[in-house]
């Protein structure tokens, strides 16, 4: 799948967002360190803004800005054929960036997602306006390539897209080398409020007060 029907598959904003608490929540419970996880989540990211992240410490990555205009979502296959980096100088892919609307424009300049020259890391880009009734990109052409997923689209956001408790237990198997209660993950998709019992289930190793500043800092519920 490329960015045209990975778009096509997300659900709505609040499930998006929702999703991507959850998982930055699992990641904090399995990796107290933050340098070495995968997800993340900031509620506080700017004043009115909250930013979602993956990060595989391999140059791959998406960030995925909350607002209330909508969402703008961009992210990097370092090894697509369409990095910014294929020509040189680099430029970003063409009609990447071209449609995105003035409202998002900022997050397209944004430093935080571009290199040490200003560049956007980018291969992939789609955004949602509030009133929008679905997700869009702008006029892609996504190259064949050989590949079923020359933008990196789908991998990057597969768990995301996913949304279940089995996709992300099929992850950590695989990046963090566990085996967990898919009860424990799903009571977290769920978004309730962390236990000691559900984290303890997790990582044993951790305990619901050192999750106290990642707790906040995601905006997880602590009730109902």
């Amino acid at each position: 799948m490329t960015v045209h029907e990975v778009i096509k598959q997300l659900p709505a904003i609040a499930t998006v967002r929702e999703r991507s608490r959850a998982l930055a929540m699992l990641d904090a419970v399995l990796s107290p360190e933050w340098e070495w996880r995968y997800y993340s989540f900031d509620s506080r990211w700017s004043p009115g803004k909250e930013m979602a992240s993956m990060r595989d410490g391999a140059s791959n990555d998406y960030a995925i800005v909350f607002a209330a205009a909508g969402v703008y979502a961009q992210a990097c296959d370092h090894e697509s054929p369409m990095s910014p980096y294929r020509v040189a100088p680099p430029a970003p892919w063409p009609g990447l960036f071209d449609s995105v609307p003035d409202v998002f424009r900022p997050c397209v300049d944004e430093p935080a997602f571009a290199d040490h020259n200003g560049l956007p890391r980018a291969t992939v880009c789609f955004w949602r306006e509030s009133f929008d009734s679905q997700w869009r990109c702008g006029e892609v052409h996504v190259p064949d390539e050989d590949m079923d997923d020359a933008d990196g689209a789908e991998w990057l956001f597969d768990v995301l897209i996913a949304g279940s408790a089995e996709a992300y237990q099929g992850f950590a198997e695989e990046v963090y080398e566990v085996t967990l209660d898919v009860a424990a993950v799903q009571a977290v998709f769920d978004l309730k409020p962390l236990t000691q019992e559900i984290v303890s289930s997790l990582n044993p190793e951790v305990t619901l007060g050192n999750l106290a500043k990642d707790i906040a800092q995601i905006g997880y519920p602590t009730t109902r």
